[in-house]
């Protein structure tokens, strides 16, 4: 048999391109690396359940009730309009790929799937991140929201879906005519970033109040520590501030800590403090229980201020 040598250099270098990207792979600190492997070891963990479930039908409309569905999402009853914020309520965020996504598989299921959900009135979109505006759920919503977001993204998810779509820079607002009456949405300040895709860094990223029937909530969308929400305490009071509380290690320059959002809520003179944006997806380096128990901590002293720990479970705020 005649020795190929041309056959036996492309065996040769296709086998040596394997094992180095196995050995890439496996030893590698890149990012991309890393995440592969995360992926790969999350493949046969259970998603656990929520420990609790929220029941939206039996929310009093003449109040403001809340429930965290687990990573940025809460879903709101202010005065009879249902709001969501941020949704994302599949079991993985990231890239879709047709059949599936390539992204952070969820630790605690969501409390409430697309399909138990209300029809909703009113979408908040933060910013264009993929754990912040997650099309899966987007497309799927019930009922036919009007939807804020940050500029310069409504493109991704197309306004034709929803029966209205306003994007709203710093300080921008929009009053929202619904069937239940109305809601004005300011977008406020925060230190994030917008872009989707790394490269499109001409998208928005905003926090937003929220005002109905003399009460104002507001919403911290994703923000690093900032002096800017000072400047909100004249603009309140605050029923609630929803800030997130995780992701931090080592991304200190675009997530706040625990001891930080408490700071930023106190700031903007906040009566109690809706944490989110922990627990769900492994998204950093601090354990998973960690941010949660630093806010504990930290609220120690006014333990009634902290409305949520975990996920699924609702708070009905005061009047």
């Amino acid at each position: 048999m005649r020795f190929n040598r041309r056959k036996a250099l492309i065996t040769g270098g296709v086998a040596a391109s394997v094992a180095g990207g196995w050995w890439w792979l496996r030893s590698s600190n890149a990012w991309a690396a890393r995440f592969l492997r995360e992926r790969v070891r999350e493949v046969e963990r259970d998603i656990a359940a929520a420990t609790h479930k929220p029941a939206p039908a039996s929310w009093d409309a003449n109040g403001i009730t809340l429930a965290w569905l687990g990573h940025a999402t809460v879903l709101l009853n202010f005065h009879g309009l249902t709001i969501l914020t941020d949704p994302a309520l599949g079991n993985r965020i990231g890239l879709g790929l047709g059949l599936g996504t390539l992204g952070p598989k969820r630790f605690i299921a969501p409390a409430l799937r697309v399909g138990e959900l209300p029809p909703i009135d009113v979408v908040l979109l933060s910013h264009a991140h993929l754990d912040h505006l997650d099309m899966p759920t987007l497309s799927r919503l019930p009922g036919k929201p009007l939807v804020v977001s940050a500029h310069a993204t409504a493109d991704i998810f197309g306004p034709k879906r929803f029966a209205e779509t306003h994007e709203l820079r710093w300080s921008e607002h929009v009053t929202l005519g619904t069937a239940k009456g109305e809601l004005r949405v300011e977008a406020v300040e925060v230190k994030h970033w917008g872009a989707r895709w790394r490269s499109d860094t001409h998208r928005g990223y905003n926090g937003y109040i929220l005002r109905r029937e003399g009460r104002a909530l507001l919403f911290g969308g994703d923000t690093a520590n900032t002096d800017a929400f000072s400047a909100l305490r004249s603009r309140g009071p605050f029923d609630a501030a929803i800030m997130p509380i995780g992701a931090y290690r080592p991304w200190i320059r675009s997530h706040c800590t625990p001891e930080e959002a408490l700071k930023m809520a106190d700031a903007a003179g906040a009566r109690h403090i809706v944490p989110v944006h922990h627990a769900t997806f492994k998204l950093s380096d601090e354990p998973m229980n960690e941010p949660i128990e630093r806010l504990q901590t930290a609220l120690a002293k006014e333990a009634g201020r902290l409305a949520l720990r975990q996920v699924g479970e609702s708070f009905r705020i005061p009047a």
